[in-house]
């Protein structure tokens, strides 16, 4: 009969196929107590283990300390998305929302608009539309939500300008990349071209695209620059939000006559 050895066995081919595996997957250590090289030659895997000067039966590989770095996520590029020419009205801006294609990974079909009149009395910037927004902006139960806010604010719905930081339903975006990838730049601009005697922001993440942090902070009552004139700001939780939690209403409630009676 043929005798069988550590090169043949079944269990020796599934032992070095499952190894490459993970030599594929790029990890080459198991980190315990003491390190533990998996994917040592395939001399150790036959010989087994090697022992010490000391008498332990660890393998000398044992010793090692090498740590396997987590692959770093590349730094978004940096993009001038508004052109040599950026819209000076907006009007123009609605149509550079809407046809550039630099603004998303997807295109510019599906997007939506925003809308309202130049020097608002408010402008009510969310994250991105809602999922089943087309060619109205905030069209779902987050705009039937906002518009029971406004009527009971007192603030009729054409002299609000409705907009969004994304142009189109972005979900778990990564808005600080996006910031630096040039809608930052966009969205300033955006502000700039409305005028707005005062901004409403809903969603935390929001706040990277126009470049403001409320991190530490401890407040929801904040300021944005513009070359001519400051806008005074409230940060509020999402609309989304809102809606899932009552209790945030009766919260922003509270913000809103705080922030009012300081106009």
């Amino acid at each position: 009969m043929k005798s069988m050895n550590a090169a043949t066995t079944p269990f020796e081919q599934e032992a070095r196929a499952a190894l490459q595996w993970w030599r594929m997957a790029g990890v080459t250590d198991d980190f315990a107590d003491d390190a533990t090289d998996w994917l040592g030659s395939d001399t150790d895997i036959a010989s087994g283990p090697v022992a010490d000067d000391t008498g332990d039966d660890r393998t000398s590989r044992a010793a090692r300390t090498s740590v396997v770095e987590p692959a770093k996520k590349p730094a978004p590029i940096e993009r001038n998305l508004l052109g040599a020419s950026p819209p000076q009205t907006i009007e123009e801006f609605r149509s550079f929302w809407l046809e550039t294609s630099g603004l998303d990974a997807i295109g510019p079909r599906g997007r939506t608009a925003p809308r309202g009149p130049q020097g608002a009395e408010l402008m009510v910037l969310v994250t991105d539309p809602e999922e089943g927004d087309t060619d109205t902006l905030l069209s779902g139960p987050q705009g039937q939500l906002l518009g029971n806010m406004l009527a009971a604010m007192g603030i009729a719905r054409d002299r609000v300008y409705f907009a969004s930081a994304l142009p189109r339903h972005t979900p778990m975006a990564d808005t600080p990349a996006l910031a630096v990838g040039g809608m930052l730049a966009v969205n300033r601009h955006h502000i700039g071209l409305v005028s707005p005697q005062k901004l409403l922001v809903f969603g935390k993440s929001t706040l990277p695209l126009i470049g403001q942090n409320v991190s530490g902070s401890g407040t929801s009552l904040l300021e944005i620059n513009q070359d001519r004139q400051s806008v005074p700001l409230l940060m509020s939780e999402g609309l989304e939000s809102l809606l899932a939690m009552p209790r945030l209403k009766a919260r922003f409630w509270r913000r809103w006559v705080e922030w009012a009676g300081t106009m």
